[in-house]
């Protein structure tokens, strides 16, 4: 996943961009009128604001945040003078005499906000995968003045009736096509955002907008301390039955590290099955572990979400109709590539069928193992995935157990994932350990490109941490941009079990395909090689954003990969080619189950912001069975990836009606994957241009456009339907 940055996160508008010292890459280009770099706020701080980190740009390699030197106490000073400063800038921008220009406007706009932008970039950062009581006290009190100082800026008139006549002139301005592209981008975002709104629709809106950022806030916060307390705590070690003596000792470390001596604690996912699942074999304690995850956040107490996820879905129904838009999803999806609901829904629906089909047969063919060994139960959810592993051992012969081993996250990290870089881009990786981390388990890499040059530099974060949300994704603490003359510096996070002291990090197979996705997203901020922040790299919708990440699994599987990084923790032995086959054999194992959690999920969020904005307060429980059952995704065996209480994607982060993206983007993966197949596969020719024509572009393209014209046509949904074993 993507952190998504929408503008009050880190795009350049709203947060501005890092200025930087020219010695790490191009020089920066001229502003083209003194208006256009305003920097009287930028050198007024205090003597004593000097000792905040975030007031000056980091003197270490590409600008990377010093951590030795920044305190929890530095982040609210420096977001109020980051606002200050941002809103001062922009004022010059929009009260300047002189007639709109891009120079006077749009790069101004570029340019401004560096303050803003870097306390901000390293906020997201920490409170995501590193948070504490007092940034989580922060972020609710900054996150509605953060939107007030979003609103001040899409809300102002003068600033838009100076983007509103360069777009309205831009056919006849000579506008190189990046520039013209910057043009469009914000002017678009200036009226999704409310800029044509009258004084009284503004007004309305910035108090949505407030108490919208304040909810989702909110939530977030819940769901990390309702996760951390619906952790399964195991008194008797003979409940743990099926688990690894790996697992088994990582739980007891989950265990002491909550004071928890002589037990051991099970560790929630963000998803609603939980991996263990997999492999306990007290049926009473897949029941508990499940339903502790399933109702993790709807217990009735101080971290219930459930008030507050339909309190967000009714203000963002009635935000979109003051915005002109039938409901929230109608709003959200007009920049997206789908356009409209309906098309992401139609979409969709050609998936569901045979997704449906395909898990009700699963369903049968573990029921039948179920009832072949006299168990005397229904299958339930929590319940499919360890008797899915016995079909799949019954029809592959393949058991996990036997294959994690092969995987040791190092290993999978240095010879996997960096090697396929390596042979598709020419990349090589050096360990920085000079570099200040936020937290010892993180590790730090530099990358170059295969003439040597520095391109950027690389975080990896893997370990799950109680103070973590869940999930998987990638987001920049600086983005590339020619502009300024930042290269990127990027980050993955991931939540696998920290192995106890002396064990090794095994991995499944699942985890590796996550190590390459998010390494995907990885890429694209790495090549990035845009002259504006606001269109580098990642900084592109949603239903395109996941399709690096998706595109680079592939690269998993591929066999001269495989063979390099699937190798014994302990011997160093390759896995045996018999091993191989089995994996290869059964890659299409329970992929109707897995196609439809994932179709339950998406279109469980469309119609939660598919709602009126005069639909009657809902009940959450009652509402999510009733769009599961319209959609014909209600099958109890297989549960949605995220029920609603729960579903960070859509309330916490900014993937709201656009969890879809996700399946889109598979499409788009597929399609582009069969594109290399059919011109001989992982070469360094189809990897440059791939680089070229679609990592470095960022979204400085229309992006139909863009992949059309790397692929030669639209993309076909049929390699993705054989690709995920629903049509032969």
């Amino acid at each position: 996943m993507l952190r998504i940055r929408h503008l009050v996160i880190a795009s350049s508008l709203a947060l501005g961009a890092c200025s930087s010292h020219t010695d790490q890459t191009e020089a920066p280009a001229s502003p083209g009128t003194a208006a256009s770099a305003p920097a009287t706020a930028t050198t007024s701080a205090s003597a004593a604001s000097q000792a905040n980190p975030f007031y000056t740009e980091s003197n270490l390699p590409f600008h990377a945040p010093d951590f030795t030197k920044i305190k929890d106490s530095d982040f609210q000073p420096a977001f109020e003078e980051g606002m200050r400063q941002k809103l001062s800038e922009v004022e010059q921008i929009a009260n300047q005499t002189a007639e709109p220009t891009f120079d006077n406007t749009f790069v101004a706009l570029e340019r401004s906000g560096a303050l803003l932008t870097r306390v901000n970039r390293v906020f997201d950062a920490l409170t995501g995968a590193n948070t504490n009581d007092a940034l989580q006290k922060i972020q609710e009190d900054e996150a509605p003045k953060l939107a007030a100082n979003q609103d001040a800026i899409y809300l102002n008139p003068k600033l838009f009736a100076r983007i509103k006549k360069v777009y309205d002139d831009r056919q006849k301005l000579n506008l190189q096509p990046e520039d013209q592209r910057l043009v469009e981008w914000y002017h678009d975002d200036f009226v999704h955002n409310g800029a044509n709104l009258n004084d009284e629709q503004k007004e309305q809106l910035k108090k949505y907008n407030g108490e919208l950022s304040t909810l989702s806030t909110q939530f977030t916060n819940k769901l990390l301390a309702a996760s951390k307390d619906g952790a399964v705590v195991v008194d008797d070690k003979k409940q743990l039955a099926g688990l690894s003596d790996a697992d088994i000792a990582a739980a007891a470390q989950a265990a002491k590290d909550r004071n928890l001596d002589g037990k051991w604690v099970l560790v929630l996912q963000n998803t609603t099955q939980q991996p263990l699942l997999q492999f306990l074999t007290d049926r009473a304690m897949r029941e508990k572990l499940f339903k502790a995850s399933w109702g993790r956040a709807e217990k009735g107490d101080a971290n219930d979400t459930r008030d507050l996820i339909v309190r967000i879905a009714q203000l963002r129904a009635q935000r979109a109709k003051l915005l002109g838009s039938p409901n929230f999803a109608a709003w959200e999806l007009t920049d997206q590539m789908a356009k409209t609901p309906e098309a992401a829904e139609g979409f969709m629906e050609k998936l569901a069928p045979a997704a449906v089909a395909r898990a009700h047969a699963e369903g049968k063919d573990i029921q039948a193992v179920i009832d072949k060994q006299h168990g005397g139960f229904k299958l339930q959810p929590w319940d499919w995935n360890i008797y899915a592993e016995q079909v799949r051992k019954a029809k592959y012969d393949l058991d996990e157990s036997q294959v994690k081993p092969y995987f040791e996250l190092d290993n999978v990290l240095q010879n996997g994932v960096f090697y396929a870089a390596n042979q598709l881009y020419g990349l090589t990786f050096k360990e920085r350990k000079d570099i200040p981390v936020y937290q010892p388990d993180v590790r730090v890499f530099e990358v170059f490109d295969k003439d040597g040059t520095s391109l950027a530099l690389f975080y990896a974060d893997y370990y799950k941490r109680d103070n973590k949300n869940g999930g998987a994704w990638m987001s920049n603490f600086v983005d590339q941009s020619k502009l300024l003359g930042d290269k990127p510096v990027i980050y993955n996070v991931c939540n696998f079990t920290k192995p106890a002291d002396g064990q090794p990090a095994l991995i499944s197979f699942d985890d590796v395909v996550t190590m390459f996705h998010e390494f995907g997203h990885g890429l694209h901020g790495i090549f990035a090689n845009t002259q504006y922040p606001s269109l580098s790299g990642a900084n592109t919708p949603r239903d395109f954003v996941e399709f690096p990440s998706q595109f680079n699994e592939h690269w998993a599987t591929d066999p001269k990969i495989f063979a390099n990084y699937a190798k014994h923790y302990q011997t160093h032995a390759p896995m045996p080619a018999e091993l191989v086959q089995k994996i290869q054999n059964a890659r299409d194992f329970n992929q109707g189950y897995a196609m439809s959690e994932v179709i339950g999920a998406a279109l469980l969020d469309m119609q939660w912001h598919s709602i009126a904005s005069d639909a009657p307060k809902q009940d959450a429980d009652a509402f999510e069975a009733a769009a599961l059952k319209k959609t014909g995704m209600d099958n109890p065996q297989v549960p949605p990836r995220y029920r609603s209480s729960y579903f960070q994607h859509i309330w916490g982060n900014e993937y709201a009606a656009g969890y879809y993206a996700y399946l889109w983007t598979q499409m788009l993966a597929d399609d582009a994957f069969q594109g290399f197949v059919d011109k001989g596969g992982m070469t360094p020719e189809n990897g440059q241009r791939f680089r070229e024509m679609v990592l470095s572009r960022g979204n400085t393209v229309e992006l139909g456009k863009l992949y059309r014209d790397w692929r030669g046509a639209d993309p076909q949904i049929a390699p993705m339907l054989k690709n995920r074993g629903l049509q032969k």
